[in-house]
C-alpha cells in the first residue's frame, strides 16, 4: 500500500526540494535587495552579497527564531494558561493577583469586568 503511494506521488520527491530551494533562494534575494536598498542609505553600511544575505537570515533565526520547527511556541502555553484561569473559581482568581500582581498586574477578563449603572 505504501508502496503505491510512493508511486502515484513521486513528483513529490523532485518538486519538494526544488521549492524549498527556489522558497530560499527568493529570501536570501528578497533579504540582500531590501539591505542593499536601506542600510547604505539610512546607516551608510556598505552593500552585502546573496550569501552574506543567506548568512543574515541564518543568523537571524538562530538568535531571534531558535531551532524550533513549529509555528507559534507560545500559542499552546497561552492556551493552557487561560483554560487553568477559567478553571479557577473568583476566590483562586483574587489570591492569584495578590500573589502575583506585582509581575505588571493582571486585568480581569472581560467576562468579570463589572458595569456600573
Amino acid at each position: 500500500m505504501e508502496n503505491s503511494w510512493i508511486k502515484r506521488n513521486k513528483w513529490i520527491f523532485v518538486a519538494g526540494p526544488l521549492a524549498l530551494a527556489a522558497f530560499i533562494a527568493l529570501f536570501g534575494e528578497v533579504t540582500m535587495l531590501l539591505w542593499n536598498w536601506l542600510a547604505p542609505m539610512l546607516f551608510g553600511w556598505r552593500h552585502i552579497t546573496f550569501w552574506q544575505a543567506m548568512g543574515l537570515l541564518v543568523l537571524c533565526r538562530l538568535l531571534f527564531g531558535g531551532l524550533s520547527h513549529g509555528g507559534n511556541k507560545g500559542s499552546g502555553w497561552r492556551q493552557r494558561r487561560r483554560e487553568k484561569w477559567e478553571a479557577m473559581t473568583p476566590e483562586e482568581r483574587e489570591k492569584f493577583r495578590q500573589r502575583w500582581g506585582r509581575c505588571g498586574g493582571f486585568p480581569p477578563p472581560a467576562s468579570e469586568t463589572r458595569e456600573t449603572p
